[in-house]
């Protein structure tokens, strides 16, 4: 099962997405300039291999709903989203807003 919803923060609104897999599954929230998104993501990749498409996104682990996802703090994140002010810790509500 797959879910898109529209998630209003501070008057802007962000889109949630959340996938169902066997045994895992995968949940982020965009905006226009970035993401954030479950433990699935391999931030490390981003910055290395795809440092080049210049990616602005963070991870959180062991969120499983869009609502843990917001308030988690990040754990990782890339350089590009280092760039905007976003930081490890922060929590992914905040990070948004930056995005």
């Amino acid at each position: 099962m797959m879910e898109v919803k529209p998630i209003v923060i501070e008057g802007r609104t962000v889109i949630g997405v959340t996938v169902e897999l066997p045994k895992t599954t995968l949940i982020a929230v965009s905006t226009d300039k970035g993401y954030i998104m479950c433990g699935a993501l391999d931030v490390g990749l981003l910055n290395e291999r795809l440092k080049d498409r210049g990616i602005v996104a963070g991870r959180a682990v062991g969120v499983r709903t869009l609502e843990q996802l917001l308030e988690a703090p990040l754990e990782s994140v890339t350089h590009e989203a280092v760039a905007l002010g976003i930081h490890p810790g922060m929590k992914g509500r905040d990070a948004l807003m930056l995005m």
